[in-house]
């Protein structure tokens, strides 16, 4: 057994664990804290490493270790989802660092890149708690340093050590964090990380694995739709036809000057422009009429890979006929007559991930704002709303769904402002949307962290025109934090959490920082988590009603809760949110 790992056994091991994660991702679903029917984290993981192992699998069979680096950096690093999985994309971005810079590891390099891993995590994160996939990484990466501090030589027992301490580290996480041991369960995305270590371990000791990763693996968002109305789809007319991607492989310096020139040129000859640099690579998307063109300009930096070209006229005019015939037949969306009907149009590779609806034209048919919005959301009533509100672009996500970084960098793309603003309303969401603000240059990003659709909605009804970026920032800062939102759901195992001893079926309305009610009876669960979120200074409780919930039962809720609380005013709206029943905001 070799005591150094090369390129060629290092891309088995990443892949090995990449496929490992991704086979036990639903168990480490199952781990979720809160026993709701959204737990996501083996989800949000794989999804993250699986963008990176698709490109390390497009490499050849004995790749530079300089070039594999690049593809799992840069691959996490777009593919991130949720926290967990930003989290693990630090990590393989850190331990990347260490290993471009040498063809092979020996056991120093490994403790070396180690540390590199741990400290890009904890600088991701801007209020570390222990006991989470944090903890588990750190600890191991101490073991590490003390195998060989005792002159370890043996990467096998080297590796075997860590694992070890990496699983006892993880089962101290109940230990650490209290709604762990609460909920009785060890943290997910620990667990998560054991699975892509334990999965690189089989591949170092010759295990037998089928490395093949397939296109599609993880890419629960990839069926995520553009939506817009048949009526505008029909009219539309679509001034570049082809949607070309690819990425370069650089064989020279790529400085700012070259990305500038190549943005220049592509915007020449197309628009709908994503271009993503980093140090190896260059990832490009664009819409043209000549994708000749934008191919040849590229070859001039270094060989290309991943080459994609869709004829958009002919996908949309398929598009038209089926939404033609629907409209024919009488189909409707429940929304209104036939002629209301939508179509989904599949917008073209990565530009389609997560942009569920786009309010906005083309960038290329409009002059530049100075600001612009873009919000996660899910479920029609709610981007209705946002829409209302002047959302540029609506990012279809949330529970269950967390877009990607790369999903915000796309989505930026379509936004034709200077300054964008974008709303992730979700707390497991804002880490992937913080690191778009790293992949963007040319326009600057705005991250407000809500943490919730009702923060989203207050921070954007509180935007005023005639204040500076900062002084909005400011601003919508400061008023999300007098929204308390409640959301109702069920629970999916017996548990005991926040001093409530839970059961399989339960209604559960949980709060900002806990579960604030359940039992068996939705309106009561409901009306006694309202109840927690009141006080003296409530003015407003807004209830948006879920997909699963009929009209008239919302209106006789909300009757009760304008009885109880007859000097607060009370707001109904149709969310058309999956998953929670009731979400409900109080201010």
């Amino acid at each position: 057994m070799s005591n150094v790992i090369d390129a060629a056994i290092f891309r088995k091991m990443f892949l090995a664990g990449a496929k490992n994660l991704e086979a036990k991702k639903e168990w480490i679903n199952d781990l979720n804290v809160f026993p709701v029917p959204d737990g996501d984290t083996g989800t949000n993981m794989t999804m993250t490493i699986m963008s990176a192992a698709k490109e390390v699998a497009e490499l050849p069979e004995n790749p530079d270790m300089a070039v594999m680096a690049k593809a799992i950096s840069s691959g996490s690093l777009r593919g991130a989802r949720g926290n967990s999985g930003v989290i693990l994309s630090q990590l393989l971005r850190g331990f990347t660092k260490v290993m471009k810079e040498h063809d092979t590891l020996d056991i120093t390099l490994v403790v070396e890149a180690c540390d590199k891993a741990v400290e890009s995590a904890y600088k991701a994160v801007m209020k570390p708690k222990e006991g989470t996939i944090l903890t588990v990484a750190k600890g191991m990466c101490d073991k590490a340093h003390e195998l060989h501090g005792n002159g370890c030589d043996n990467m096998q027992a080297f590796i075997e050590e860590i694992i070890k301490e990496g699983d006892i580290v993880l089962d101290h996480t109940p230990d650490l964090l209290p709604v762990l041991k609460q909920a009785g369960v060890v943290d997910s995305g620990g667990q998560g990380l054991m699975q892509v270590l334990k999965g690189g371990y089989d591949a170092f000791m010759g295990k037998e694995i089928d490395y093949t990763i397939d296109a599609g693996a993880g890419s629960k968002s990839a069926s995520r739709p553009v939506t817009e109305s048949a009526e505008a789809s029909a009219e539309e007319d679509i001034k570049f036809g082809y949607c070309t991607e690819f990425i370069i492989m650089l064989n020279k310096t790529f400085n700012i000057k070259h990305e500038m020139d190549f943005k220049s040129f592509l915007e020449s000859i197309g628009d709908s422009i994503v271009l993503v640099a980093d140090d190896e690579i260059v990832k490009v998307h664009v819409h043209t009429n000549d994708p000749g063109m934008a191919i040849q300009r590229a070859l001039k930096y270094g060989a290309l890979s991943n080459m994609k070209i869709d004829n958009m006229r002919l996908e949309h005019q398929e598009k038209i006929f089926k939404t033609s015939e629907k409209a024919a037949a009488g189909v409707n969306d429940g929304t209104g007559l036939p002629e209301d009907v939508e179509v989904t149009i599949e917008a073209c590779g990565d530009a389609k991930q997560g942009v569920a609806k786009e309010n906005a034209t083309d960038e290329s048919s409009e002059p530049r704002k100075d600001v612009g919005f873009i919000a996660v959301s899910v479920g029609a009533g709610l981007d209705e709303v946002f829409g209302s509100l002047g959302v540029d672009m609506i990012i279809s996500g949330g529970q269950t769904m967390n877009p990607s970084t790369e999903d915000f960098v796309n989505a930026v793309a379509k936004v034709n402002a200077d300054t964008i603003f974008i709303f992730p309303n979700n707390k497991n969401i804002v880490m992937a949307a913080n690191q778009a603000t790293y992949l963007v240059e040319d326009k600057k990003l705005v991250v407000i962290p809500t943490k919730t659709i009702p923060q989203g909605i207050t921070a954007i009804i509180n935007y005023v025109p005639d204040m500076s970026v900062e002084e909005n920032e400011a601003h919508m800062n400061e008023e999300i934090g007098n929204v308390k939102t409640g959301e109702v759901t069920y629970a999916v195992r017996d548990t005991q959490i926040d001093d409530k001893n839970i059961k399989q079926g339960d209604y559960m309305g949980i709060g900002d920082a806990g579960i604030l009610a359940n039992g068996k009876d939705m309106d009561e669960v409901v009306m006694a988590m309202i109840e927690e979120m009141v006080d003296e200074d409530s003015e407003l409780i807004s209830v948006y009603y879920g997909e699963d919930i009929e009209e008239d039962k919302a209106s006789a809720l909300t009757d009760l809760i304008s009885e109880k609380y007859s000097d607060v005013d009370v707001e109904l709206q149709p969310g058309g949110q999956p998953i929670y029943y009731y979400i409900v905001s109080v201010e």
